[in-house]
């Protein structure tokens, strides 16, 4: 299965670069972008401040439900305060899920 090019394989679980937007006027996952430099990132805008980690636990409860995964699935791997964040999400197989959330968003 080939994955979006916001997203890369790793041993057991997948990383997810993503471009997010705190303080929006909805949740939501808005597809694949790519930017200047050449980089793919998966735009999500969230409805929470960006402070004290509100808007990085509404991005994993936005991806969680859109995977159907549990949070604890998610952990933020780089980015922790900044707009480009690095997700990783541990599980089985992800490919299609991931995929389909390109898909379904865009992407």
């Amino acid at each position: 299965m080939l994955l979006p090019a916001f997203a890369r394989p790793g041993d057991g679980h997948l990383d997810i670069f993503l471009r997010v937007t705190p303080n929006a006027s909805r949740d939501a996952i808005e597809g694949a972008e790519t930017r200047d430099d050449g980089q793919v990132r998966l735009r999500v805008r969230v409805t929470a401040q960006p402070e004290k980690g509100k808007a990085n636990k509404a991005v994993t409860a936005l991806l969680a439900k859109a995977l159907r995964l549990p949070k604890s699935s998610f952990t933020v791997i780089a980015g922790e305060t900044a707009r480009d964040k690095t997700i990783r999400v541990n599980g089985g197989d992800l490919h299609e899920a991931i995929a389909e959330l390109g898909r379904a968003h865009g992407g």
